[in-house]
């Protein structure tokens, strides 16, 4: 990169490691609590881990943000080696991550700055790369900030979950409610809301088996917010079948639109909110 501006972000942005490695991000992982025992996200605990200890003991995980200290510690590494920082959080309404990613800036006389994504996973992955071609152009720290604050409401995130469990052990629905879906086959979409700093909604619910939900989201999403941005596109899964991936995958492909499509594996942090039958189609629009 022909300046010296590097990436850093929460590890909820859930690249993997072939986008981390191209795009030279460096992530930092969030907490993760299970049992009595705390981790760090995808280094000492993987999903399929959480999803291991919930269906055997019905305890969810507790996630926490990292703190003002941590996000210091990280800016100062690069800012010490020369470079200026731009950070990529989770969405402020969904985590305090922001605001201690913030304060930690400050203490750097203007050379970190952290952008509120007002997303969650490869919504704000998608951001992210965006900055990285912004860095290669040879754009300031403060001219990258702009262009990318004025993307964040263009980056769509949604995704839609099979089975509802893990979103009502979670509170994020009752058990009538979890009861109504499951007995009449309802697929819940839930988007994130940009305008609301991330804040999540329920859009349409769907019926019928998992695979014909996730083609019919598919065929929906990509028509819903007009002028798309044919650059790339993310399939963003918690743990789903690798046919079924494979699936949604080859008919986002056969669709034309976009010049790269990326597979990706969500992090704990995401996937102990919606346990592991969930997928989303994220891309971003003019």
């Amino acid at each position: 990169m022909s300046n010296k501006i590097i990436i850093t972000a929460d590890s909820t942005c859930d690249l993997n490691e072939e986008l981390i490695a191209r795009y030279n991000v460096k992530t930092i992982p969030l907490h993760i609590t299970l049992g009595e025992k705390t981790y760090d996200d995808w280094v000492t605990i993987k999903p399929d881990d959480i999803y291991e200890h919930f269906y055997k003991t019905k305890e969810l995980p507790k996630t926490a943000a990292n703190s003002v200290g941590e996000y210091t510690d990280l800016f100062s590494k690069f800012v010490d080696d020369g470079y200026e920082v731009i950070h990529f959080s989770l969405g402020s309404s969904l985590s305090v991550t922001h605001r201690s990613s913030v304060l930690a800036a400050q203490e750097f006389d203007g050379k970190v700055v952290s952008i509120d994504t007002c997303n969650l996973s490869t919504g704000s992955g998608l951001l992210i790369i965006k900055a990285a071609e912004l860095i290669e152009q040879g754009k300031s720290l403060n001219e990258i900030a702009d262009e990318i604050n004025a993307l964040v409401p263009k980056s769509h995130a949604s995704f839609v979950i099979d089975k509802l469990d893990f979103l009502q052990a979670g509170g994020r629905c009752s058990a009538v409610e979890a009861f109504g879906a499951n007995l009449l086959g309802l697929k819940p979409c839930i988007e994130v809301s940009t305008e609301e700093n991330g804040k999540m909604n329920a859009g349409k619910k769907y019926r019928g088996k998992f695979e014909k939900v996730c083609l019919d989201y598919l065929n929906d999403i990509v028509t819903k917010y007009g002028e798309v941005d044919t650059s790339r596109a993310f399939v963003t899964h918690s743990g789903c079948d690798e046919a079924l991936v494979e699936t949604v995958r080859k008919a986002l492909e056969e669709k034309n639109i976009f010049d790269e499509i990326f597979v990706t594996r969500a992090s704990c942090t995401i996937s102990s909110h919606c346990g592991p039958t969930t997928l989303g189609v994220l891309f971003m629009t003019k």
